[in-house]
């Protein structure tokens, strides 16, 4: 009988141990699929970066054209009127020509 259960006794502690290496290999791969798959992935993180990097060029982009029209508005407003953007606007906006001229407007 003291046999039998020297036995049992070592059989539920490796069974202990077994159940506690089990939890902890579940764990690593729970924690393993979730890093490679998956919103919050490795893989979603790479195709944010990439679309912040579009993002940014983008809004440099914008950037450029905003300074540039900023500097069109400078040379319409009261202060500093150029005539020559004036008479473009006017042209293009009112379609005022003389009989023998040819406007061609480039972008």
């Amino acid at each position: 009988m003291i046999r039998f259960m020297k036995r049992v006794g070592r059989i539920s502690r490796n069974l202990a141990q077994a159940w506690i290496t089990g939890v902890w290999f579940f764990l690593v791969a729970y924690f393993a699929v979730h890093a490679f798959q998956g919103d919050s992935s490795l893989s979603a993180l790479k195709a944010l970066e990439q679309q912040q990097q579009l993002l940014l060029a983008e809004a440099q982009a914008t950037r450029g054209l905003r300074t540039a029209l900023e500097q069109r508005v400078l040379k319409l407003s009261g202060a500093e009127l150029d005539p020559d953007m004036l008479e473009e606007q006017v042209r293009k906006q009112l379609g005022f020509t003389h009989p023998d001229e040819i406007i061609l407007f480039l972008n």
